[in-house]
């Protein structure tokens, strides 16, 4: 089908929503979070939602909510608005100007391929190019105040069936915790996530964490930092994983040729979209290098866009899908994402594949902005 769309009204709505568990990596907490969800209006009357999943706080990466929201609001909507167009990749071309902001980005390209499932009638993962019907979930367990409380956290995961647990660590919380998860569950899928806070000077430290059996070592240096990626990875048999090094496909490239790296965490928000997720998938599976789906605490919307993109043939690892009631009490899509044992089906009903909670999304909403006959 080639029938232009055309984007006639576009909403940005800051919510906020409590953690039922605070949150703490290696550089800041969180009790509660603000993620803006972008509802995207085609001339028909369809929807797209997409979620702008950036942190408050500029630690994880350079933007936060206040930027994403001016950068939405004065350069991404209005590029899209009342342009005709018939794949979601046109449109992300028409912002091509706009540098960085992935996070920005993301949930307004979110948007529009949610959008354009919802007109073709057909689940977001068909569209993305998906293949599977279920999706293996893992978990990621912040730093605890102590290592008892964080063995009560592994053990209520374990419980729930999740096969993967991702521990978060940083200087002074590192090798005790993970001798101590690995001695209680010798057999678990366990990897570590640094978020980029050691240096080349912690090299022979982080080696200590080869006798682990850890499944990866997930950004334990600094996003720019590829050289001492490299260098760690020669001196352990433990895969390393990037994550914030990878905002482009050209950056994939880099780290590829200075064999930085064994895994690739692809985030959504972190990349700029599904359009260019999608890509990295591609590139990631023509080398050979296995990827999963990590995650930014997103909403119910950013989660079923993740569990939509997990369903591509090249996530082979299990991906942070997981069910929505570990983080939120209730969540803005009905039914809420589940996961059974660890497993989160793919929906196949069309778009999203869940209904939109438009109530609680008000009940949140802290701030909202409309372009298109609204502001007439």
């Amino acid at each position: 089908m080639s029938t232009d769309l055309k984007i006639v009204a576009a909403r940005l709505h800051r919510v906020r929503m409590p953690l039922v568990h605070e949150f703490r990596t290696s550089s800041h907490r969180k009790a509660f979070l603000d993620h803006v969800l972008v509802e995207l209006e085609d001339a028909s009357g369809a929807v797209g939602w997409g979620e702008i999943a950036s942190s408050s706080d500029p630690f994880y990466a350079p933007e936060t909510v206040e930027t994403c929201w001016h950068i939405a609001s004065k350069y991404l909507l209005p590029a899209v608005l009342d342009t005709p167009w018939t794949h979601p990749d046109q449109l992300a071309r028409r912002w091509s100007k706009v540098r960085g902001n992935n996070f920005a980005k993301a949930g307004v390209d979110m948007a529009t391929w949610v959008l354009w499932a919802e007109t073709h009638g057909l689940p977001l993962a068909t569209v993305l190019g998906g293949t599977r019907t279920e999706v293996v979930a893992g978990v990621s367990l912040g730093i605890e105040p102590t290592i008892d409380e964080l063995l009560g956290q592994v053990q209520r995961q374990v419980d729930a069936g999740y096969p993967r647990v991702k521990l978060k660590i940083a200087q002074g919380w590192d090798i005790e915790p993970v001798r101590a998860v690995r001695t209680a569950y010798p057999e678990l899928d366990l990897h570590v996530d640094a978020n980029g806070i050691y240096t080349a000077d912690d090299l022979a430290h982080l080696q200590q964490l080869d006798a682990y059996r850890l499944t990866m070592i997930e950004q334990p240096f600094a996003p720019r930092d590829l050289l001492t990626h490299a260098e760690l990875q020669r001196r352990i048999s433990t895969p390393v994983c990037l994550d914030e090094s990878i905002e482009t496909v050209a950056d994939l490239e880099t780290a590829l040729e200075l064999q930085a790296l064994q895994v690739l965490n692809i985030k959504v928000s972190r990349m700029g979209g599904l359009t260019p997720a999608r890509e990295a998938h591609d590139r990631a599976r023509d080398a050979g290098i296995p990827v999963w789906c990590g995650g930014m605490h997103e909403f119910g919307i950013g989660r079923l866009a993740n569990v939509a993109l997990s369903a591509l043939p090249g996530f082979t690892l299990p991906s942070d899908v997981s069910a929505s009631e570990k983080y939120y009490a209730r969540d803005v899509v009905v039914p809420a994402v589940t996961a059974v044992r660890g497993v989160v089906q793919v929906p196949e009903a069309p778009g999203l594949g869940h209904a939109v909670d438009r109530e609680l999304i008000a009940a949140g909403t802290v701030a909202e902005l409309s372009l298109g006959p609204e502001q007439e």
